[in-house]
């Protein structure tokens, strides 16, 4: 093997080992930075460059062994915080579920300015729960949903642009109250219920008698005066019979018939006054004096003469 092939190989294997070096080099001094994301980088423990443009960025002194960087994802986050527990204005424990949305603003101040933003974040939305809900009803929060998640989203941004953070949404998503409270609820809404059934009914009850008094004083009023019309329909009636005197005549005499009474009344006819008594008349009429044969039925006697017509009457 000659001094050229041995010089080819070294060449070969010291260009093959440089290729990773190189990589190892680059990859100890670039720092690459994704889209919504921020690198932090910190000597001795102190923050001295802060990277949030996405693409490769060359930074020397990353590869001396004090030199550390810290990534911060800028993409929006959220949180659901689960049963938070709150009285309000009337004592009742409402349990609410509250949804936050948020983004990290400052890259520094959230891992600088506090410990952990996680816990404190909970605690800050539990207390501002807390001071907002609890000033009101029960039916003011289930009603003014929107207008609360507003009051909450102002009251945690003013705390949380201290860390860092970027409040974007805050909203209430389920308001619930506890099983007996629930329960003691119901039957009260279940009683107002009934109370406004009663009132319904009794109401109604009242227009359809006062209804009733109306129709049955119109209904009096038009008979009465149908009543009032009667008389005077009779009379103009008469008025046009006596117009003919033959049957205005006969007209009377049947208004006579019309107010004999069989059964009490006895009518003789074809006596002229003067002939026969009426008392005398009602002795030979069968059973009219209540006296009977032997055997208790009337006695029967020989029909009287016809004669002119003429009337008795007994009652």
């Amino acid at each position: 093997m000659n001094a050229d092939t041995i010089q080819l190989i070294v060449g070969l294997a010291l260009g093959a080992l440089a290729i990773p070096l190189g990589g190892l080099l680059l990859r100890g001094i670039a720092i690459e930075i994704e889209d919504e994301e921020a690198v932090l980088v910190t000597s001795f423990g102190k923050l001295v460059r802060t990277f949030r443009h996405p693409g490769l960025h060359f930074y020397i002194p990353k590869a001396l062994p004090w030199t550390k960087h810290t990534r911060v994802s800028l993409r929006r986050d959220f949180r659901h915080f689960k049963n938070v527990h709150v009285n309000d204005a009337a004592g009742t424990t409402v349990i609410v579920d509250l949804w936050l949305e948020f983004r990290v603003a400052d890259p520094a101040r959230a891992i600088f300015s506090v410990a952990d933003w996680n816990r404190s974040l909970t605690n800050l939305v539990a207390h501002a729960a807390t001071s907002i809900l609890g000033s009101r009803d029960f039916r003011q929060i289930l009603n003014d949903r929107t207008e609360l998640s507003t009051l909450l989203q102002n009251d945690i941004s003013h705390e949380t642009e201290r860390w860092g953070l970027e409040i974007e949404l805050v909203f209430i998503r389920n308001v619930s109250l506890l099983p007996e409270v629930s329960r003691q609820m119901f039957e009260t809404i279940a009683a107002r219920l009934e109370r406004a059934k009663a009132h319904v009914d009794e109401v109604g009850r009242l227009q359809v008698a006062q209804l009733e008094a109306d129709t049955a004083m119109q209904v009096a009023s038009l008979v009465a005066e149908a009543k009032g019309q009667y008389p005077a329909a009779i009379g103009r009636a008469l008025a046009d019979l006596k117009r003919t005197p033959v049957t205005f005549k006969a007209y009377n005499e049947l208004y006579d018939l019309s107010l004999v009474r069989p059964h009490r009344t006895v009518t003789f006819r074809g006596f002229d006054p003067g002939e026969l008594p009426a008392s005398d008349a009602a002795m030979i009429v069968p059973g009219v004096d209540g006296a009977s044969n032997g055997g208790g039925t009337p006695s029967h006697l020989p029909p009287l003469p016809a004669y002119p017509d003429a009337a008795r009457k007994r009652s």
